[in-house]
């Protein structure tokens, strides 16, 4: 009777040899939910008692599933439903496929034509289940008086003669009308203009026309399309402007066409952009017996410059006197209950540290409070774990309130520290979404950006006055998300939001070479509500990291890239490491390494003329753009 009891716990808990998910394929709709099951196979293909299944989807912004194997579809594409049980996992496809428009909108820069000149209509689906959808046929137009206006294939417009015309745009059963008014052509004379002339690799110009009558007087109203001959540039169209920007050189033809048989052309020179510049090992704070974490520089009390460093995978901060930034002398270390330290703040009064937790040996992690009465030596004052128990990846404190990344519920938790020996948590945000994962945050001018993974970079007004958000009561402003990698991080900088985005390869083990990808996502915020990406900086052999910027320089810890260092001067647009805006780096890695020969830079910090950062394989660098070198 044992030997039978035993047998059937043995096979309760025997892995399975194969599983399956019933069913293998389906089509879903937006909005359309469906119940999968898994079942776990033994080597013969007999089904095993049930047990508990583990559920993932590969690409959340798809579809989201439940606990018990129910799946909702959120947008269109096609995504891979897993199931795990007794660590085996089974998979199934998904199809979500774009729905059904329901209206078409189609509008112009202005309603008014004018003969002989060009202007091309912009056209959208929409769908109630998903705005902005590609089109499933072809688009048709056609005029109400070609004499007046005609309209080609693409949906240009061409003014013919002054009057009224109507703009018919039609997709399948769906249509709308455009009213054209064409006006007479007081033009006589186009000219080509640019806002610079002398112009390098990663410049970007602006062209225009400048349309003139037989008075010399100005012409309003001309769109025309811009294009570029030649390989190694790109121009688009930004309202009449044409933007152009080279990656490589030496020259290029830009040319408008204004209208029919109206087409105008410049040559334009391209210089190299070159940097006499490096950057300088000034420092090591070597830590070679366990992998880092974050960083922070600052001054304390005593008029002593510290560089506090946190620990991967390990329970110590430690604590470095960089006074003198060629001779870091480690002078503390604070242990807490933790398996990982991965971020340090510090109060802008630089009297308190905060210490994020996770991992800890009583499941109560949350955050450590350090008191910095005596910088060289700081000693814990108070911890909070009430309401983020469930560890703190990221925080950012903006005057007495921490804004802290909570691995538990995945939202952001304000915790007030006005009184740093009681905390107290003061006010929450999160997407309204159970799967998700808030990775970061950062709190400029009134405004939160939240690093949320899968779901992209999320804009909060917590006391901007735009939105109606204070402090400890955040409101939405903005979302904006991208197909691949994982939104990590970001810093404002003026009109742009750098966002980076980090990918770590599936099974990585952080005591070998790892090869991270991702990279940094330049965001447009002149309009907050609707971000625009208009640049990227990607290293193609390795992976971003933390970011920071200062007047015209963005500094980036890019894991097996080491420290970078990029020229962000003037606007920005297209690939900016193809442009050569990259003014130096420095390979983060010597024989006092966890890993020998490869760097793993976490970030860069710039503080006092000196970038300091820490490497999860090797400890504290630090560094120095030098400029206009003399050449021999």
């Amino acid at each position: 009777m044992k030997l039978l009891v035993l047998l059937g716990l043995l096979l309760q808990v025997a892995p399975p040899s194969s599983v399956q998910i019933v069913p293998e394929r389906a089509t879903l709709e937006v909005g359309q939910t469906q119940q999968f099951k898994a079942v776990s196979l033994n080597e013969e293909g007999v089904r095993l008692p049930a047990s508990v299944v583990v559920w993932h989807l590969a690409d959340r912004a798809v579809a989201k599933v439940d606990d018990s194997g129910v799946v909702t579809a959120l947008a269109p594409g096609s995504v891979r439903l897993v199931a795990v049980i007794g660590g085996e996992p089974g998979y199934a496809q998904i199809t979500v496929p774009v729905p059904k428009a329901d209206r078409i909108v189609a509008t112009l820069p202005e309603s008014r034509v004018l003969v002989g000149t060009s202007m091309r209509l912009d056209v959208a689906l929409h769908s109630s289940l998903a705005p902005a959808i590609a089109p499933r046929r072809q688009i048709r137009y056609a005029s109400s008086n070609r004499r007046v206006a005609s309209v080609d294939r693409s949906g240009k417009i061409t003014g013919v003669q002054p009057g009224e015309a109507l703009i018919t745009v039609r997709s399948g059963a769906l249509e709308t009308e455009v009213p054209v008014t064409v006006a007479a052509n007081p033009a006589v004379s186009y000219q080509i203009t640019q806002n610079r002339f002398i112009v390098r690799q990663g410049d970007v110009v602006r062209f225009r026309i400048r349309a003139l009558d037989a008075n010399g007087n100005q012409v309003a109203g001309i769109y025309p399309e811009w294009s570029v001959d030649g390989h190694g540039a790109t121009i688009t169209n930004d309202g009449a402007d044409g933007v152009f920007v080279a990656e490589e050189g030496p020259a290029f033809a830009v040319v408008a066409t204004i209208g029919k048989n109206i087409e105008r052309r410049v040559n334009i020179v391209i210089d190299p952009r070159t940097y006499n510049a490096r950057l300088e090992l000034i420092g090591r704070g070597a830590i070679r017996h366990h992998h880092s974490g974050d960083m922070w520089a600052f001054e304390g009390i005593d008029g002593r410059d510290y560089a506090y460093v946190g620990t991967f995978m390990y329970d110590w901060m430690k604590v470095f006197d960089v006074t003198d930034p060629e001779n870091p002398l480690l002078t503390d270390s604070v242990q807490v209950d933790a398996r990982r330290i991965n971020d340090v703040k510090i109060h802008s009064s630089n009297r308190l540290a905060v210490l994020t937790r996770e991992g800890a040996s009583d499941r109560k992690n949350g955050i450590v409070l350090l008191d910095l009465s005596t910088p060289a030596h700081p000693s814990v004052l108070s911890e909070y774990t009430q309401t983020v128990t469930g560890g703190v990846h990221n925080v950012w404190i903006e005057k007495d309130l921490i804004y802290a990344c909570h691995n538990g519920t995945n939202e952001l938790h304000i915790i007030d520290i006005s009184d740093p020996a009681q905390p107290s948590e003061v006010g929450r945000w999160g997407l309204d979404k159970r799967d998700k994962t808030l990775h970061d945050v950062i709190v400029q001018e009134g405004y939160a950006y939240l690093s949320y993974w899968d779901d992209g970079l999320v804009t909060l007004d917590v006391g901007a006055g735009t939105h109606g958000g204070t402090p400890k009561a955040p409101v939405f402003v903005s979302r904006f998300a991208y197909p691949t990698g994982h939104t990590h991080v970001a810093w404002r900088h003026g009109r742009y939001l750098f966002v980076g985005d980090e990918i770590w390869p599936a099974g990585y083990d952080v005591d070998r070479p790892l090869e991270a990808r991702g990279y940094i996502h330049v965001l447009d915020m002149t309009d907050i509500n609707t971000p625009v990406e208009v640049a990227r900086y990607e290293v193609p052999e390795a992976g971003a990291h933390n970011v920071w910027v200062e007047g015209d320089r963005l500094f980036v810890g890019y894991y097996q890239g080491g420290v970078r260092v990029l020229d962000i001067s003037g606007e920005l647009r297209g690939d900016l490491y193809k442009q050569g805006r990259e003014m130096a780096y420095l390979l983060t890695t010597d024989e006092e390494t966890m890993v020998p020969n490869w760097p793993m830079a976490w970030g860069a910090q710039l503080f006092k003329g000196y970038i300091y950062t820490s490497d999860l394989n090797s400890g504290l660098w630090i560094t120095r753009l030098v400029e206009n070198i003399q050449l021999p």
